[in-house]
């Protein structure tokens, strides 16, 4: 990192359930206050997660995101805004509300084609979201039903519910691997895909803004889930939100930070804890922390 690094222009990338959305309400306005704050200076806030484009299209208008690209599927899927596109490099001939769209990984046909003969072959149980009732997905998720039928318009990365056993899993996930696929632990699903993840996402946006604005940003990452390490060992700062879903989760990079509150709280105290005293307060916001600093003196 620079070691001036308040003079650098900043990006924050996001995973979205269990760390800006609550785990279990997806209510996301404890972090209002910060997402406020963040637009008032300019620093973009980039959703990085396993939702689908067609889940995130409202979800990013909700969030005051519009204007922001995305990595969906957990990096299967990556859209541009208009100021993100490049001349010679986004002539797609269909932009989606002005959209680009980027798929890296592959085609999700054959990624559930390649499911079906390796559960066949192998001899293992699962369920794919394909094969689940929108009843079922809304059982697992909590989603309502208008979005649980935006969660199955999936484009390169399929949730799987695994019905079977750890030694089972162990050589699925082998045999995954021998034909170009992985295998990545989300706080609810597991998630089969091409061998990328939300870290390449990351680092392919960032070199996209270097390349369009001439500098690199700063970036600062949250997540909570084993999906999310990938995004924040990309980034310079990180800020690990415990999860709900029981699962170890560990870090390599130097900067990390871990949040004592879980969901959008965690999520507005990793920001507090990293750029809280470098950006500006808002006038309205600094009211008000005064006025319940003095409400709790009181």
């Amino acid at each position: 990192m620079s070691s001036d690094s308040s003079s650098l222009p900043r990006l924050v990338f996001t995973d979205l359930d269990g760390t800006l959305l609550d785990h279990d309400s997806y209510r996301w306005q404890p972090a209002a206050p910060w997402l406020e704050r963040l637009r008032l200076s300019n620093v973009m806030v980039i959703p990085v997660t396993s939702k689908t484009r067609a889940e995130l299209m409202p979800l990013r208008r909700e969030l005051g995101l519009h204007d922001s690209p995305f990595i969906a599927e957990n990096g299967a899927v990556i859209g541009l805004p208009p100021a993100w596109q490049h001349a010679r490099l986004d002539r797609n001939p269909v932009h989606v509300d002005g959209l680009a769209i980027k798929t890296p990984g592959i085609d999700i046909s054959f990624l559930r084609t390649r499911l079906g003969v390796l559960r066949e072959r192998l001899d293992v149980r699962f369920r794919g979201m394909w094969e689940l009732s929108v009843e079922e997905i809304m059982s697992l998720t909590g989603l309502s039903e208008p979005q649980a039928r935006l969660a199955r318009v999936r484009e390169g990365c399929e949730p799987l519910v695994w019905d079977d056993s750890d030694m089972a899993l162990a050589g699925f996930r082998h045999a995954l691997e021998a034909d170009g696929l992985c295998l990545l632990r989300g706080g609810r699903f597991w998630h089969a895909m091409g061998q990328l993840n939300k870290g390449d996402g990351v680092r392919w946006l960032v070199e996209r803004y270097r390349s369009l604005r001439g500098r690199l940003p700063q970036t600062l990452g949250l997540g909570d889930g084993p999906n999310d390490v990938p995004l924040l060992e990309a980034v310079d700062r990180a800020v690990l939100i415990p999860g709900q879903h029981g699962q170890v989760v560990s870090l390599g990079n130097a900067y990390q930070y871990h949040s004592q509150h879980p969901g959008p709280r965690g999520w507005a105290e990793g920001l507090d804890h990293w750029w809280g005293s470098e950006l500006p307060t808002p006038p309205a916001m600094a009211l008000k922390n005064k006025d319940n600093d003095e409400e709790s003196l009181g």
